[in-house]
């Protein structure tokens, strides 16, 4: 069965409620209001009773078996919930969850929910089998240029609009925190009539929660966006971030556009050497213009002032490692 995105998922709940739903994904609020969805689908088609099994520890799978059989005292439907937050079910609860996916309980709507899977678990018997037989719905990070049609499309829910300057703003205060970035967009709607919003309403009521990692920083340099790429140091180094994490993200960045370099001069095929090195999604996209523009000289550089920041957190050479990291940034970037 095709897999839906959590944004097409109310509109087939409102056509057909189907026998079995799967969620995955690592986007925690995507994932929790796509359950809260099937839910409250399932309570208004007359699914009133409610069982949760949460797969943890030595889960005894003979309850899956019970919760399948069993009829309720007190309602004729039931949704049946299975939880298992570390995606992984063993053996036993493979061999379950295969005989649920060829038999799905009569009478009752069945709700699968696993967080992010790896590659090995997404081809698993268990997996395919289910997949073949439920609505899957996969909770896939909103990333940042996503990120403005997603807040685009959750104020025109609530018949609000923002300005392209208010709207690149909201982005910039929101990202990498889609929770928070849910709630200000609620509080948009709670503080002002329906309507655009220009860049100052927006200014006043929107808090500063974005969320950074090391692993974003690749895509800010990369694309040689100065202003994103400061904001988020600034704000990797307010969270306590260790520099020797940004220093590893950027030097294995640095190092990755020198193979990709040699490779082309070697005149290998671009594709191939994006898998080779691991490139992908926009960083595959970001990686040949960054060389063109950065070039080998300055790259070679880069790694002699990577040598020194790593001097400095260790404290044999003098000087602010975090502002060495910064300078060394802003200068790839530029």
């Amino acid at each position: 069965m095709p897999s839906l995105s959590p944004e097409a998922l109310p509109g087939a709940l409102e056509r057909e409620l189907a026998p079995l739903y799967l969620i995955h994904g690592d986007e925690a609020l995507l994932a929790l209001e796509a359950a809260d969805a099937i839910r409250a689908a399932a309570r208004a088609a007359g699914y009133l009773e409610r069982e949760v099994l949460t797969v943890e520890g030595s889960f005894d799978w003979s309850r899956l078996r019970d919760a399948m059989s069993s009829v309720s005292l007190f309602a004729s439907l039931k949704l049946l919930e299975i939880r298992i937050p570390n995606g992984k079910p063993g053996t036993d609860g493979g061999e379950a969850l295969t005989r649920l996916a060829e038999a799905p309980p009569a009478d009752t709507v069945t709700l699968i929910v696993l967080p992010k899977l790896e590659k090995a678990q997404l081809s698993g018997k268990w997996f395919t089998a289910l997949a073949a037989k439920a609505q899957v719905i996969e909770a896939k990070p909103v990333t940042r240029q996503a990120l403005p049609a997603w807040i685009a499309g959750r104020m025109k829910r609530q018949r609000q609009s923002l300005s392209n300057e208010a709207l690149a703003f909201f982005v910039d205060r929101v990202e990498g925190n889609l929770l928070a970035a849910r709630q200000e967009v609620d509080k948009l709607a709670l503080l002002y009539p329906a309507g655009e919003l220009s860049l100052d309403e927006v200014r006043a009521a929107v808090a500063n929660v974005a969320r950074f990692d090391v692993f974003g920083l690749s895509e800010a340099w990369l694309a040689g966006d100065a202003p994103r790429l400061s904001r988020m140091l600034d704000g990797l180094e307010a969270e306590g971030e260790a520099p020797v994490l940004v220093l590893w993200a950027l030097a294995e960045d640095v190092r990755t556009l020198l193979k990709l370099r040699q490779g082309l001069k070697d005149g290998r095929q671009l594709r191939d050497l994006a898998r080779e090195l691991r490139l992908w999604g926009a960083r595959q996209n970001l990686a040949e213009p960054a060389l063109r523009r950065v070039g080998p000289r300055r790259l070679m550089q880069a790694l002699s002032d990577c040598a020194l920041v790593d001097r400095q957190i260790k404290g044999a050479d003098p000087g602010d490692a975090w502002a060495t990291l910064r300078r060394l940034a802003m200068e790839l970037a530029a």
